[in-house]
């Protein structure tokens, strides 16, 4: 541990390291990510004080040399993960083949792969990552095919993590990179070797270059408070994206934009609302990240096993064969919710052997995730929330991505709603909005379950989010299980409140940004706040009840009481006019709809009488006014003019039938021309939706042509590819064949070899080179100048700088340094066929007992002793100058009974006959010292001949060696003899 590793005691007086709370940046790759993981980390400084973790897919059928590839490329450690590891900063940590990864604070889990099914090792980590790490997490997208970190990456974004993407026209294989980037929540797309610059600028908060045009000048707001400018930002915001978010909670408002003003290097709130005012995209991308759109399929497995159980299939199982199942999915993001439900009921209905008509109507404020929704496409990464039961029972597979099946997909409706601000559906009996109430504040929550109640019917269900409960004045729903927060509608329920935030859209921006009336409003009540109340009490008193129409004829802000003249009709929910309004004025208002909106000009109906729902009767004008818009959006103002001087009684009074009834004629006259009208207009509008059919009917069949020649030319690709992919797989069996059996010849061999390339970096080495240099297996790629070694060899680095020049082997003899070792160096060049990389290759070969025995045998030449070495069994190995001497001038010139080879007690025996006494007790002595009886022996004998008398004594000792028995030596002692006599 360093110094700078926190600590804390355990209560026994040692201190023990703390997790790891700094950033985790988690780097995601498939295939082509070698090279992108290479170039990242030969560029990523190594004191970021980040802990790495890369995650790749691996065969769990072959070993991975991930870790020694990427040590050639970073000074930082590299490791293979095992289960429980601490993380440390600055550290690498590798997945390791057949595992999947998760991580708590500080420590990272391994769990074993499943062999069947579909496993996403990068989307799985990328969540485990959010939801411990938060805003510290931070996700890199490499090269890589499928789409695998799609949705792990929602979840990093969600959590207010940052996000990187590598540029997929660097990328070798652009799958994964696309597939996230088509989120639109990626932070930065670059190339691999400029990611690591951007990380830095991430984690230490300071401007980052990049290569783009440089941005307007930006004028700051000295005279604006902060109050202020996140006022006038929301209200840019509402102008531009559409969206009121002044009812989401403060905080989740502050930490979305933080989020943002981190990732734009914006220190100040008001750089980054001048950057807002000239930056649209920017304000579509806060607006994205501001509805936190975060799914899955069955989230929460537990609460929906409970709804089917509970809810579901009671409700299919009672519901009569001619009534429908009406189910509204309130916040469905991109529609995992949606189908996940419509599964239940599928499911359901396949048990009970029952089919009641089921309508699923799912809505969302994001109309880009209500279209994601509607195509009903998820990438493989989906398939891993799904059994492989509902895979296979709702799912078609194209390419690399799943559809759902038509069967699920008509049940489902999707539209856009605006849960505050749009009126709610009705007649449901289930009503689902989880995890969407948490953002809002207390009012807005408050109105928001009021709807929701007010769409269920009678006995109808409530399903709510695990962290979402009912207020303390919400009235009218028992509680089915608190712990899966469900609710039951009892008792009636009143409309709530539909004058919410659609005026705003309509009202100038007539006081300057720093004194709108959208920030004096909420945070004083200033003279724009008393006019606003003035409009208001002169709108209900003086001006008639009127409805706000879009292009689409749909309602979209109510003035006044219309109540009167709307009607709820049973069928799919529907905000358009036709829809609402009594029976006697729907082509009335159709027809002045469609004039005012094609000519721009007001227009004004003749009298209307119309029976409202109360049986009264009343005569009224419709009128529609266009209104001035500063958009392409074309809005109209429907008015409802009472006729003045009109009896409000509904007492009874006598009848005059033929007044009545020619009364009634000109009503239906009135009627029959204003549904000509409508009729006409109708007619047009369906002859131009039909030429722009036609027209998009012959782009379509272009494009199916073009995707048929393309689908062929992919085919003879695929077919190519699948060819070379079986090349390269034989390839590879070759390779890990050749491979293994060079790290077997190394160790069997005994040779310490090391391979340098032409920079002199190691590219591998035997085990036996550990002994000389200080290796380890994490050193392949580092220089060779870097490892110490045991050898007294000054020139080593040199030699091998001049055998990479001159192409010749050297070979000379070195020793250790502490004198002990002698090793033969041979260092010999070598070439890759068909390539241009050569380096060298030096082997190192212990000499030292070739050393030894010559030395041994120099030390016993210079002896006057006859002397011979004899292992344990008697044998001769090794004799002195002396000994050769002696047999040379008894006759013996080639040594041949008794040289180096010859067992010597055999020798002695044959001689036992003619020198008789002596030489059998020469060899009882010599064998009892060999077999270890005898310590020692000695023993005086004749050795006369022909011309001269001589005597001899031969000594046996014996030799504590694995190797050597005992030393055999004969001292001439003829001159002692001599003297003695004399």
């Amino acid at each position: 541990m360093n110094e700078n590793t926190p600590s804390q005691s355990d209560g026994s007086g040692s201190a023990k390291p703390l997790p790891f709370d700094g950033y985790v940046v988690c780097i995601g790759a498939s295939a082509g990510g070698l090279d992108a993981l290479e170039k990242f980390f030969k560029a990523c400084p190594t004191d970021l004080g980040v802990a790495f973790v890369v995650v790749q897919h691996l065969s769990p059928d072959h070993k991975s040399m991930m870790s020694n590839l990427l040590a050639r490329h970073t000074a930082m450690p590299v490791t293979m993960v095992e289960d429980d590891m601490p993380m440390e900063a600055n550290h690498v940590y590798l997945i390791p083949p057949g595992a999947i990864m998760h991580v708590s604070k500080g420590h990272l889990h391994l769990t074993p792969k499943s062999p069947r099914g579909l496993t996403l090792p990068i989307d799985i980590f990328f969540s485990s990552l959010a939801e411990v790490y938060e805003r510290r997490a931070v996700g890199v997208i490499l090269s890589g095919t499928g789409t695998d970190g799609t949705r792990g990456a929602v979840a990093i974004n969600a959590a207010g993590g940052f996000l990187m993407a590598q540029d997929p026209e660097s990328a070798k294989f652009d799958g994964m990179p696309r597939s996230v980037i088509a989120t639109g929540l990626v932070d930065a797309i670059l190339p691999a070797e400029e990611l690591p610059a951007r990380l830095l600028a991430h984690i230490r908060n300071i401007p980052y270059q990049e290569p783009k045009p440089e941005s307007p000048h930006l004028v700051a707001h000295p005279n604006m408070t902060t109050e202020e400018i996140l006022a006038a930002l929301l209200h840019l915001l509402h102008q531009v994206g559409g969206i009121d978010f002044s009812d989401y909670k403060p905080t989740t408002i502050k930490r979305r934009i933080d989020r943002r003003m981190q990732v734009r290097h914006t220190p100040d709130l008001y750089q980054y609302y001048e950057l807002l005012e000239h930056d649209r995209n920017e304000i579509l991308t806060l607006r994205r990240e501001m509805l936190i759109s975060v799914t899955s399929f069955f989230r929460d497995p537990e609460t929906f096993n409970a709804v089917a159980e509970t809810v579901i299939a009671p409700m299919v199982t009672e519901r009569p064969p001619h009534e429908p199942i009406r189910v509204w999915v309130a916040g469905v993001a991109t529609g995992e919710e949606a189908y996940s439900i419509g599964m239940l009921f599928i499911e359901a209905c396949e048990r009970e052997h029952r089919w009641p008509s089921l309508k699923i109507f799912a809505t969302d404020v994001d109309q880009s995730c209500i279209e994601t929704a509607s195509i009903g496409q998820y990438p493989e990464s989906a398939a891993a929330e799904l059994s492989p039961e509902r895979l296979e029972r709702f799912f078609t597979r194209k390419g690399d991505r799943f559809v759902i099946k038509n069967e699920l997909r008509q049940c489902i409706i999707f539209a856009r709603h605006n849960l505050l601000a749009d009126p709610p559906f009705t007649k449901m009996d289930l009503v689902v909005c989880r995890n969407t109430l948490i953002y809002f504040n207390t009012a807005a929550q408050e109105h928001a379950l009021r709807s929701l109640q007010y769409a269920l019917r009678e006995g109808g269900v409530l399903w709510l989010g695990s962290s979402e409960s009912l207020s303390a004045s919400t009235e009218g729903l028992q509680t089915i299980s608190a712990k899966h927060k469900l609710f039951r509608r009892v008792g009636p329920m009143s409309l709530p409140p539909l004058e919410r935030k659609g005026a705003a859209l309509l009202t100038p921006p007539t006081l300057s940004k720093a004194t709108s009336p959208l920030s004096r409003s909420r945070y004083g009540h200033g003279e724009s706040s008393i006019a606003t109340l003035g409009v208001n009490a002169l709108l209900s008193l003086y001006t008639p009840p009127a409805i706000v129409v879009n292009q689409q004829h749909e309602a979209i802000h109510l003035f006044g009481d219309v109540n009167p003249y709307l009607q709820a009709r049973e069928g799919a929910a529907s905000l358009e006019v036709s829809r609402l309004l009594l029976d006697q004025l729907r082509p009335v208002a159709a027809a002045l709809l469609y004039k005012a909106t094609r000519d721009r000009g007001s227009i004004v109906s003749d009298l209307i009488e119309v029976r409202l729902k109360n049986n009264e009767r009343r005569q009224l004008r419709l009128a529609a006014h266009p209104l001035p818009t500063d958009g392409d959006e074309r809005l109209t103002l429907l008015c409802f003019e009472v006729a003045p001087n009109q009896a409000l009684s509904t007492e009874s009074e006598p009848i005059d039938v033929d007044a009545e009834t020619m009364a009634r004629i000109e009503v239906l006259e009135r009627e029959l021309a204003a549904t000509r009208e409508s009729l006409q207009a109708t007619i047009e509008e369906l002859e131009t939706s039909n030429e722009e059919l036609q027209a998009t009917n012959e782009e379509l069949m272009a494009s199916n042509e073009e995707l048929q020649s393309s689908n062929e030319e992919l085919q003879s690709v695929n077919e190519e590819m699948s060819t070379v992919n079986a090349e390269f797989q034989e390839k590879m069996l070759v390779l890990n064949r050749l491979n293994a059996d060079l790290d077997s010849m190394a160790r069997a061999a005994g040779v310490a070899t090391i391979f340098l390339d032409a920079e002199l970096h190691i590219t591998r080495f035997s085990p036996d080179a550990t002994q000389i240099f200080k290796l380890r297996e994490s050193d392949a790629g580092r220089p060779l100048s870097d490892i110490s070694h045991v050898l007294r060899y000054p020139r080593l680095l040199e030699d091998l700088r001049q055998t990479l020049l001159t192409q010749r082997p050297i070979e000379t003899e070195v020793v250790t340094l502490d004198d002990k070792k002698t090793y033969l160096v041979r260092i010999l060049p070598y070439l890759i066929p068909s390539t241009t990389v050569n380096g060298v290759v030096a082997t190192f070969v212990d000499v030292t007992a070739f050393h030894d025995a010559r030395r041994l045998q120099s030390i016993l030449d210079a002896l006057p002793e006859h002397i011979a070495v004899l292992d344990h069994s008697g044998c001769i190995l090794m004799v002195n100058a002396a000994w050769r001497r002696f047999a040379r001038a008894s006759g013996d010139k080639g040594l041949t009974p008794t040289g180096p080879g010859v067992n010597y007690l055999e020798a002695c025996r044959m001689e036992m006959e003619a020198e008789g006494d002596y030489a059998e007790q020469a060899c009882r002595g010599l064998q009892g010292v060999l077999e270890g009886r005898l310590p020692t022996f000695s023993l005086e004998y004749p050795s006369h001949s022909a011309d001269e008398e001589r005597w001899f004594v031969m000594n046996v000792i014996p030799v504590m060696s694995q190797d050597i028995g005992v030393v055999v030596s004969h001292v001439n002692i003829t001159p002692w003899r001599r003297s003695r006599n004399a």
